[in-house]
């Protein structure tokens, strides 16, 4: 381990000849935009998905905000979240007119506290957007009784979720609208791009209203537009990579289980007592592992540690800092405090390296390197 060791990113996407010779197939086609590929790759999310409709964009943030929109949620409508995500969670409900309500998440798992949520629901609250932190499903039998007791829509951001399971269940395989990011640090990705899985027919093809200008054909030359839609369609070149990783998508988990697996057999059982570091959930039932999260002790400054371990050639990422506490949210009324939990583990927690073409050895390379820092 020395600084001129080559430098092993926090994550890198696994690209083999055959995806991209079909990229250039579809290159060679002319057909570039939306066509057969996006068709064919829709089809296959929906088998992976147990038949449930799935319609293809060009971002895991735009399914999350047509599935808003195809609830019927709007202005003076109110959506519980967790303030533990990307941005892009919480924006989407602003964009559709409505007020996020943030509530803390547990100190283990990371997701949404399910256990908190009751409280903040009001007469106003339409709806749940949880997240499926690093891939770890939050408890979907306390999720959905909840929706169901109180008749929320949920709209699952499971960006990071793509082959975890509940109960045996595949996540997108069964509840209400399940969103998926294929950006390129994704388990499967499409360069950019996502998907929905919706419950019927009727939603799927008012989501690909919502996905191009609202318009719907008929005919040869029949035309209308009778919603406002946007411009989120996936391209045939984004499709045609899709297709190459979901064929690999369970080779690429099982590679991202073995690693998380050897991961805690180097850190070991008195890791965590002795630094005071707090390693993940280890869950190897449910979780695809997308991203191995530590959180470090209070004594260390986050941006030294992951400075320390640029040095010796290893990147990080941090994952997240909570969204109540950016310049947009403290305007809406959000302030240091509210979120405590979320607040102490957004300011500690580092994404470790950890995707498909790594093996054990850089691992090893990576917790020596946490150990010497810390």
């Amino acid at each position: 381990m020395s600084a001129t060791a080559t430098f092993l990113p926090f994550t890198k996407p696994s690209i083999d000849e055959e995806t991209i010779s079909a990229v250039n197939e579809v290159l060679r086609s002319g057909w570039l935009t939306s066509g057969p590929k996006v068709k064919e790759l829709e089809a296959q999310l929906s088998a992976y998905f147990g038949g449930r409709p799935v319609r293809t964009f060009n971002s895991g943030t735009c399914t999350m905000e047509i599935a808003l929109r195809i609830a019927g949620i709007g202005a003076g409508d109110e959506v519980i979240t967790t303030p533990n995500s990307w941005v892009a969670t919480a924006n989407v409900i602003i964009e559709v007119g409505a007020t996020p309500v943030f509530v803390d998440i547990d100190p283990k798992t990371h997701n949404i506290d399910l256990n908190k949520v009751e409280a903040a629901i009001t007469a106003r609250t339409k709806a749940i957007i949880p997240v499926h932190m690093c891939g770890l499903p939050c408890d979907m039998d306390q999720l959905y009784a909840l929706a169901q007791k109180h008749r929320l829509r949920v709209v699952e951001d499971a960006a990071q979720a793509i082959g975890s399971t509940w109960n045996g269940q595949r996540i997108g395989a069964f509840g209400d609208f399940v969103s998926f990011s294929f950006q390129v640090n994704k388990n499967i990705m499409t360069a950019e791009g996502g998907c929905l899985v919706l419950n019927n027919e009727a939603e799927a093809k008012l989501a690909e209203k919502y996905r191009l200008q609202g318009v719907s054909r008929s005919g040869l030359d029949g035309i209308d537009v009778d919603v406002l839609g946007g411009k989120y369609n996936m391209t045939d070149l984004s499709a045609a990579i899709g297709l190459g990783q979901l064929k690999r998508l369970h080779e690429f988990n099982a590679q991202r289980k073995k690693l998380a697996l050897h991961y805690f057999d180097q850190f070991g059982k008195d890791f965590e007592s002795s630094t005071g570091a707090e390693l993940p959930v280890a869950d190897f039932t449910n979780s695809n592992w997308h991203m191995f999260h530590i959180v470090l002790p209070e004594r260390i400054h986050r941006a030294e540690f992951m400075q320390k371990m640029l040095d010796l050639g290893i990147g990080l990422g941090y994952h997240y800092r909570p969204i109540h506490l950016f310049t947009l949210y403290r305007e809406r009324g959000f302030t240091d405090g509210m979120f405590p939990i979320a607040e102490r583990i957004g300011k500690q927690i580092v994404t470790l390296p950890l995707f498909p073409n790594m093996n054990e050895s850089d691992v090893d390379r990576v917790v020596a390197a946490v150990k010497s820092c810390l």
